[in-house]
């Protein structure tokens, strides 16, 4: 169990030693703990590593001039100038939330970024301001569409935050496939068969390996296979997949650069944009109805939904319950790291004179 204090000030120390600014390295740090905090472990101080690949790698710039490419009143392009996501799409989050002020909503679409963490974080982002929080990014081609061998899309996260009154948050955060990668790396590190469902093999088949991904298979979409639904998860992604990309001018589809992870650390020779690519957007309530009107309607979505029948001992859940309940409990009691990412973290410690 690692205090949330020690972990912090080492992942702060790490992106200085790359040369990100103090503000930045405390920003992705944000970023990357409170993923540990709410107990999404996989896109935690786990990536670390990775992202200090992508800087050996030449991919990743640590003191990017993020710039406006385009904008309208509610629109805008940004270039990330191979920035961390972890930076730029804050960046790009404060620009909707400005526009979403002055004309009801703000749309941005990134190009020439990187991995951005949990898209959570990004959308929660808008919550302080009565605002309803978009966030999502397309990534590394590591998940077949629907009847395919081939992998084109990413795990291509979808967050959507909405603000309540009295009661918390709804806050929903999910990749559009059956599991993220993350979970797989989480399994390859305790040496670990994944379940039937998550992956299928270089034929096509499901397999419980959960290297397989390194041996020619695929991540399946959202649903698993045709008949539970697959198609529709396919086309989730998609759509996150043009958001991001197409609509930006980044890459898309099976040209998104890998995060230097499931074994891939090089880009693709033929390029179609700059970069990953991320859609962020915030809505002002007011722009709907009066917002306390709204929130006092949340408040009864949620007790209604918490209040419905369930089955013995699960009650029913509310998309961010889980994850508040484990910070709470990770901010006391400490965040448990596994043992294969402490020696990662004290491996970068002792290569930048960082004690861990």
């Amino acid at each position: 169990m690692i205090q949330e204090k020690k972990l912090r000030r080492f992942t702060e120390n790490i992106f200085l030693s790359i040369g990100c600014s103090l503000k930045d390295a405390k920003l992705a740090a944000d970023v990357l703990v409170s993923a540990d905090l709410r107990g999404v472990d996989s896109h935690g101080t786990a990536r670390l590593v990775g992202y200090v690949r992508l800087f050996d790698n030449g991919r990743l710039n640590p003191k990017p001039e993020i710039i406006i490419l385009h904008e309208t009143p509610s629109t805008a392009v940004i270039d990330g100038d191979k920035g961390l996501g972890l930076v730029v799409a804050p960046f790009a989050m404060k620009v909707a939330i400005k526009k979403a002020k002055r004309a009801g909503s703000g749309w941005i679409s990134v190009q020439n970024s990187n991995h951005f963490g949990i898209a959570g974080y990004h959308s929660m982002l808008a919550l302080p301001h009565d605002m309803i929080g978009w966030a999502m990014t397309n990534s590394a081609p590591l998940v077949v569409p629907t009847f395919a061998t081939e992998k084109m899309l990413g795990t291509n996260p979808i967050a959507v935050s909405v603000p309540a009154g009295n009661q918390p948050p709804f806050v929903a955060d999910f990749a559009t496939t059956a599991v993220a990668y993350g979970k797989l790396e989480i399994l390859q590190r305790k040496g670990l068969a994944a379940p039937i469902g998550w992956i299928q093999d270089a034929d096509g088949n499901y397999t419980d390996d959960a290297n397989a991904i390194k041996n020619g298979g695929g991540l399946v979409p959202l649903g698993g296979d045709r008949e539970h639904g697959s198609h529709k998860g396919y086309g989730l992604a998609a759509i996150v997949d043009i958001f991001s990309g197409v609509l930006s001018g980044a890459n898309f589809g099976p040209w998104v650069p890998p995060f230097a992870t499931a074994g891939f650390h090089g880009v693709a020779a033929e390029q179609v944009g700059k970069g990953t690519g991320h859609f962020l957007g915030a809505m002002r309530i007011d722009g709907f109805r009066p917002k306390e009107d709204f929130k006092a309607s949340m408040d009864t979505w949620i007790e209604r939904f918490r209040a419905t029948k369930h089955i013995e001992n699960q009650p029913v859940v509310i998309p961010g319950d889980p994850e508040r309940e484990l910070e709470k409990i990770r901010r006391a009691e400490g965040i448990p790291l596994n043992d294969k990412v402490i020696e990662d973290l004290i491996a970068l410690g002792e290569r930048f004179g960082v004690k861990f």
